[in-house]
């Protein structure tokens, strides 16, 4: 029993420190535009980011349920050695996307992290295909949704204030950006912390200090709170990236893009479906940079994420793998 609580313990606290590099990780999806047209100054940003984070980490357990008892066949035959590992694949592949810049998705990394745990702690039959599928597809889709109705908001906006002054016009968007970067921060929130949640509810499930996957108010509350504080440390590496070097913002674009991008993921999160708020927002900015010029997207960089986006799974499979092995042999 002790060493089981030991178990559990590392769980939470790989979970909770996951969660942390999410915040971190993916600030620059919830403030990247509004920073780079000077809407928001970037301490401002990050603050509001964090705050509005938190309550929409609060808001459902629906993504949680589907992380914690969507990917596997069974939540009782994964133990917490095989969640450890996944963690470590995860953690990983978030620090090196983290420290070269690149907006690689922590929803994909998780996945794949605990895809590969499973495959060789259990085998194929610990996955539940079905689940990791419909998981898959919605991770895919997201972004190309985003891109498409990205080109319709911004098209509307153009439509709208064809003859309007554009000086006028910035500054009434640039005032807008502060309520669309709440609406994103709020909507990542929503979706994103759900996912550590998802998996201590399974650990706690799994060695049996729950009777039923249900997200207990504390696994919330922490989660939330790791998902705000790490929101609240800023990553800039990133923040470059998504901000500047896929399309040149300006206040009406990067709002379009914010509420493109909070109206999908949170569409998700009320599907239950976890995507990547990375994705979906860089498909966004994609989406309003096609609607301005199609040659005004930087596609190079765009194919960059792209690839990243693509290698984000099979790599966190063989890195959560390999971590199961090494902590079989320590534990």
């Amino acid at each position: 029993m002790p060493e089981l609580q030991y178990m559990i313990f590392t769980v939470v606290i790989l979970a909770l420190i996951f969660d942390f590099i999410n915040g971190f990780h993916d600030t620059a999806n919830a403030i990247a535009t509004s920073v780079s047209t000077r809407a928001l100054y970037p301490n401002h940003a990050i603050i509001l980011a964090a705050g509005f984070n938190f309550f929409g980490a609060m808001v459902s357990t629906g993504v949680a349920k589907t992380i914690g008892a969507g990917i596997v066949s069974s939540p009782s035959i994964v133990d917490e050695k095989t969640i450890i590992a996944a963690l470590i694949g995860a953690i990983t592949w978030n620090l090196f996307t983290w420290w070269f810049g690149i907006p690689s998705s922590s929803s994909h990394a998780l996945i794949g992290g605990l895809i590969g745990a499973v495959l060789i702690s259990v085998g194929v039959s610990g996955l539940n295909w079905n689940g990791v599928g419909i998981i898959i597809v919605a991770l895919i889709a997201s972004p190309a949704i985003a891109f498409l109705t990205g080109i319709i908001i911004m098209n509307i906006i153009f439509r709208l204030f064809d003859k309007a002054n554009p000086h006028v016009v910035n500054d009434k968007f640039r005032k807008m950006q502060i309520f669309s970067a709440a609406a994103i921060a709020f909507s990542n929130g929503s979706n994103d912390a759900q996912k550590s949640m998802g998996i201590i509810t399974l650990a706690l499930f799994s060695g049996g200090f729950i009777t039923e996957f249900e997200v207990p108010l504390y696994v919330k509350i922490l989660c939330a709170s790791a998902m705000a504080i790490g929101t609240a440390t800023g990553g800039w590496r990133i923040i470059k990236t998504v901000g500047g070097k896929i399309f040149k913002l300006e206040p009406p674009s990067g709002f379009a893009a914010d509420l493109n991008s909070s109206l999908v993921v949170f569409s998700a999160t009320l599907l239950h479906l976890p995507v990547s708020t990375t994705h979906v927002v860089s498909g966004s900015i994609m989406g309003v940079g096609t609607a301005k010029r199609v040659n005004a997207v930087r596609w190079g960089t765009a194919q960059q994420m792209i690839k990243a986006w693509g290698m984000t799974i099979p790599i966190t499979a063989v890195i959560g793998a390999s971590a199961f092995i090494l902590v079989e042999a320590v534990f």
